[in-house]
């Protein structure tokens, strides 16, 4: 597929040659919005993206996978429920739960997906004031060891796009303080919660740190022009961390 060029002031990072081989998969579902943005953004942080489709039986020996967002089958049920059991689920399930702890990093639907998945714990719900909400969000980095969030700095507030109906994180209060407990709440809502989070959280991880999840969009702040304020890219850091965890850094 063609490219479109970049624009703004960014120009492309200068690829490190051991990155030639990273793949990247991404994962489309039946009203999946937001997996070319995705495509782009792992492009764009050096490494190879890989199609993959939701009725697919094998993962292409990628890497790592991305499950983005959007509104797969139409949320019927609820929000994920029914691409929990498409073929490619069951691969991506057993490969984080593997020896090999695949990342996988679930964003927005993706993230509902996981916790159909029983890969993350708790669930998502309709935002608390009933409404779909698109903004610019701040998040405060709270976990910068799991293989997603490496690239940033603990305690980092960092702004990307926030859009969804079903965004409140419900979990039980068992569930919520052994999150707090493990340094499991990978980030926080910051300048108000935009849906009502328990507890203002905006993405987790699980024990190992191999899968996170979270609500905003970090694929839509990876280019100069684009992003918030049309200059944010904090959003690029998800991309190059995963990338850190494959070269074996950070």
């Amino acid at each position: 597929m063609s490219e479109t060029p970049l624009i703004g002031g960014l120009t492309q990072a200068p690829i490190d040659s051991r990155l030639a081989g990273a793949r990247i998969g991404v994962v489309t579902f039946p009203g999946t919005l937001d997996d070319r943005d995705a495509i782009r953004a792992v492009r764009l942080s050096g490494a190879t993206a890989v199609e993959l489709w939701h009725a697919d039986t094998e993962l292409a020996a990628v890497d790592a996978v991305i499950i983005p967002g959007g509104f797969s089958y139409g949320d019927y049920l609820r929000a994920g429920a029914i691409s929990r059991f498409a073929p490619l689920m069951s691969k991506i399930v057993d490969a984080a739960n593997s020896d090999a702890k695949l990342p996988v990093l679930g964003i927005c639907n993706g993230f509902q997906i996981l916790t159909e998945a029983h890969l993350l714990p708790g669930s998502m719900i309709k935002n608390d004031h009933l409404k779909f909400l698109c903004r610019d969000q701040v998040l405060r980095v709270e976990n910068n060891t799991s293989a997603w969030t490496n690239a940033y700095d603990l305690g980092q507030d960092i702004t990307v796009p926030l859009k969804n109906q079903d965004g409140q994180y419900i979990a039980d209060e068992k569930t919520l303080d052994a999150l707090e407990a493990e340094g499991r709440v990978a980030f926080r809502y910051v300048g108000g919660n935009p849906n009502g989070s328990r507890r203002d959280i905006a993405g987790i991880s699980n024990a190992a740190g191999n899968v996170v999840g979270l609500m905003p969009h970090p694929e839509h702040a990876v280019e100069d022009g684009y992003g918030p304020g049309h200059t944010g890219t904090d959003g690029l850091g998800f991309f190059t961390s995963v990338l850190n965890t494959l070269l074996g850094g950070k």
